[in-house]
C-alpha cells in the first residue's frame, strides 16, 4: 500500500519563532490514570489532546470512568479535563492503538475492576514486549491470558482487586513496566515492593516521573533504593492507601519541543518555547545539553527556553538510554553535522514503534546518509544527502525526524506524516508556521480529542 507523502518545508533562510507547544504526554497519561483511582474528581489544566491521550480517556471510560472537557480556567484554547472516578468494571474493550503508555499502564488497573477487560491494538502493537507487566500480574494472583510471548491481545479477569505484595521483574526493555505496576500499587490490599532485577532500565526519568506525579497525589512511595542503584537492582516501595484528588498544570511536552529547537541550531536561527519548566522529569529537557554540545546558544530563563544557532554544527558521542525519545531527532541533526557522531544506549528502541535504529539507518542512507547501525545504537558521518521519500513506518518520531532533514536537504518527502497526531496534532501546520514570514508565535492544534 502507497502511503502519502508530505514535501517538508525547505528552509532558505533563518527560523525565527515561538512556538506554543501542547502538554506532556507522559503526564497527561499518568494523571489520568492516578485520577481515575482518586478518592474524588480531579482537574487536569492543558492536557495534551492526541491519539495517544484520546486512547487513553477512552481506555479509562470503558471501564466506568467519567471523563469530561470544560472551558479552560487559565486561559488559551486548551480544555481542561475534570476526571471523576468509579467502581472500575468490565467487561470491556480497549484499544491500545500503538500507545506504549496505554497498553503497559493499563492491565493492572484492569486487574482492579471486576469482569473481563481485553486489551489490544494497532498490528505493530502486538510485536511490542509485554512480557513483564503481564508475568508480575500472574505473579500476584491475576489471571492474564496472552498471546505467544506474553504480547497483546489480553485478556484480563479482574476481581476488584490485587493482592500486591513484593515482586521482582525485569524492566529492562521498557521502564513502562515499572511505571505501570507503581501507578496502580496504591490500590493494591498490600501495597507493592517492586525489584527490578536485570540490565539498567532504559528512560530512567519517566520512571522518576512517575514517583513524582504518586506523591502529588499523597501516595507514600519509597524510592531510596531505586535512586542509589542507578537503574541496577533498583527498589520501589509503595504504600496502600487513598489517591488525592489532583488539580494539576500539564508541562509543555519537551520531546516535541525537539524538532523545534533543532530547527534554530539547523538554520542559524532562533526558536523560543513559553513555560519550559526550571525543574522537571521529562526526558526532552536533555535537548538543552546535546544542542548547547553541538554548538547552539542555549538560554532557560522564566520566560522560557531560547534557543539560537551559531552557524557551526558539530557531531556527539552521548549515551541516550535515558532519553530515547529525542533520539531519532538528534540522528537527523548528527547527519547534518559538520564532524562524526556516536549514538549509544539505544538498544531498547527496537521495541518502540517501530524498530528505530534500523529504520534510521534505512532512511538516512537512502537519503544519501552514512549510518551504520551498532549493537546499542547509531555511528553517524557526515555526507551529502539528497531528496527523496524518507519513510516513518507509523512512528511519530520518524516523522519529525525528517521533518528536521527537509530544513537542510531540499525534496525530502515525509511518508504518512499524519502520525505525528500520537502525540502531536497539527505539527505539519506548526512545522509550516515557523517557516512563514509573518508573526513570531505558532501555535499547536487545539482540536478536541478527548471527551
Amino acid at each position: 500500500m502507497t502511503m502519502p507523502t508530505w514535501a517538508a518545508p525547505h528552509a532558505t533562510g533563518p527560523v525565527h519563532a515561538t512556538v506554543h507547544l501542547p502538554g506532556s504526554k507522559s503526564l497527561t497519561n499518568r494523571y489520568l490514570v492516578l485520577a481515575a483511582l482518586a478518592e474524588g474528581p480531579s482537574r487536569l489544566r492543558a492536557p495534551l489532546r492526541s491519539r495517544d491521550t484520546l486512547l487513553m480517556t477512552q481506555a479509562l471510560g470503558a471501564l466506568g470512568v467519567l471523563i469530561e472537557q470544560v472551558p479552560p480556567t487559565t486561559g488559551g484554547d486548551v480544555p481542561d479535563l475534570v476526571i471523576t472516578p468509579a467502581a472500575l468494571q468490565g467487561p470491556a474493550r480497549i484499544d491500545c492503538g500503538l500507545a506504549g503508555t496505554v497498553m503497559r499502564f493499563l492491565p493492572p488497573i484492569a486487574a482492579l475492576a471486576k469482569g473481563v477487560v481485553e486489551l489490544d491494538g494497532d498490528p505493530r502493537a502486538r510485536e511490542r514486549p509485554m512480557a513483564a507487566v503481564v508475568q508480575a500480574l500472574r505473579d500476584l494472583g491475576v489471571l492474564v491470558e496472552a498471546a505467544d510471548g506474553d504480547r497483546l491481545p489480553l485478556r484480563v479477569h479482574g476481581d476488584g482487586a490485587v493482592r500486591g505484595g513484593p515482586i521482582e521483574i525485569d524492566a529492562s526493555a521498557s521502564s513502562q513496566f515499572v511505571s505501570a505496576l507503581l501507578l496502580a500499587a496504591p490500590r493494591f490490599t498490600e501495597g507493592l515492593t517492586l525489584r527490578h532485577i536485570g540490565p539498567p532500565i532504559p528512560s530512567q526519568p519517566h520512571v522518576s516521573m512517575t514517583v513524582e506525579v504518586l506523591r502529588d497525589a499523597g501516595v507514600v512511595v519509597d524510592d531510596s533504593r531505586a535512586r542509589a542503584a542507578d537503574g541496577q537492582d533498583a527498589v520501589w516501595q509503595v504504600e496502600p492507601g487513598p489517591v488525592g484528588q489532583l488539580d494539576v498544570q500539564v508541562e509543555p511536552d519537551l520531546s516535541n519541543a525537539a524538532p523545534f529547537i533543532a530547527a534554530a541550531a539547523i538554520t542559524e536561527g532562533r526558536v523560543h518555547i513559553p513555560h519550559w519548566p526550571q525543574y522537571t522529569t521529562q526526558a526532552g529537557d536533555a535537548m538543552r545539553d546535546l544542542l548547547d554540545a553541538m554548538g547552539a546558544e542555549v538560554s532557560l530563563d522564566r520566560t522560557g527556553l531560547t534557543v539560537r544557532g551559531s552557524g557551526e554544527l558539530y557531531g556527539i558521542d552521548v549515551d541516550l538510554h535515558d532519553a530515547s525519545e529525542i533520539a531519532t531527532v538528534v540522528a537527523a541533526l548528527a547527519a547534518l553535522a559538520e564532524t562524526p557522531s556516536q549514538l549509544r544506549g539505544l538498544a531498547h528502541t527496537r521495541g518502540h514503534e517501530t524498530d528505530r535504529l534500523a529504520a534510521l539507518t534505512t532512511e538516512i542512507n537512502r537519503l544519501g546518509g552514512k549510518v551504520t547501525e551498532t549493537e546499542d545504537g547509531l555511528v553517524i558521518v557526515p555526507a551529502p544527502l539528497h531528496g527523496g521519500v524518507f519513510s516513518t513506518y507509523a512512528d511519530h518520531r520518524m516523522a519529525t525526524a525528517g521533518a528536521v532533514l527537509g530544513l537542510r536537504v531540499p525534496g525530502v518527502l515525509v511518508e504518512d506524516v499524519e502520525t505525528t497526531g500520537k502525540t502531536l496534532p497539527g505539527f505539519t501546520r506548526l512545522w509550516t508556521d515557523m517557516l512563514t514570514d509573518g508573526p513570531d508565535d505558532t501555535r499547536a492544534d487545539t482540536a478536541p480529542t478527548a471527551g
